[in-house]
């Protein structure tokens, strides 16, 4: 792949670089599990960060293609390959465009992504065209709040300086709804803060499900 499809976020790459193993202790480990369960044959993972997903697939998954547009991030998570049980290629790119044949996925995994992809719809448009139909896409992502005074927390920070601090995070996005509108259908999915704290924070709400992808 070019160079171009590299999107540079070096300060940010480093601090959640460094503050990730913190919030794999605090409960994500455990949802990054529960996101994977049961993960069958071919995947690709989007936004795959410094690989903290790798370890977690199971053994039937067959094959995991990881692409990742931040070059630093895109290093640890080619170290991060050596721990895991599975296959695991790390691969440059964008979520808009994918480096795989259409329908040639059998998975799609998006964790901690959507929220700050450029455009949500055209990457989850993309996740549909490479996941064959009838195949799955497992998403753990942090979303817009349901709760009146927390969303409008988030449309403030949303509006201001959050994407430049948090890599381009967008908290308010209803990603759900967006899923639904590439054409997948939803067929689980639970919401639940993380962390769980007394001070409310723009990526508070969370959502971990299973869509679909449609047979058109």
């Amino acid at each position: 792949m070019p160079k171009t499809d590299d999107h540079r976020r070096p300060l940010f790459a480093r601090c959640y670089a460094r503050v990730s193993p913190r919030m794999e202790a605090q409960g994500m480990a455990a949802l990054r599990a529960e996101l994977l369960a049961g993960v069958r044959g071919r995947v690709v993972e989007v936004g795959a960060g410094n690989g903290l997903n790798f370890t977690h697939y199971p053994p039937e998954t067959t094959e995991v293609i990881a692409v990742e547009p931040e070059p630093y991030l895109r290093r640890l998570a080619e170290q991060a390959t050596r721990q895991a049980p599975v296959p695991v290629t790390v691969l440059p790119g964008s979520a808009g465009s994918l480096p795989l044949e259409t329908g040639s996925a059998d998975v799609g995994v998006a964790s901690l992504v959507l929220c700050s992809v450029e455009n949500q719809q055209a990457a989850l448009r993309e996740l549909h065209r490479v996941i064959r139909p009838g195949g799955e896409l497992r998403f753990l992502e942090h979303v817009r709040a349901d709760a009146r005074r927390l969303l409008q927390l988030q449309q403030i920070a949303q509006a201001t300086v959050w994407p430049l601090l948090a890599g381009g995070c967008h908290p308010a996005r209803d990603t759900a709804a967006g899923i639904i509108a590439a054409g997948f259908e939803i067929t689980s999915v639970r919401r639940f803060r993380f962390p769980e704290g007394r001070i409310p924070v723009p990526t508070d709400p969370h959502v971990l499900g299973i869509a679909v992808r449609s047979e058109g």
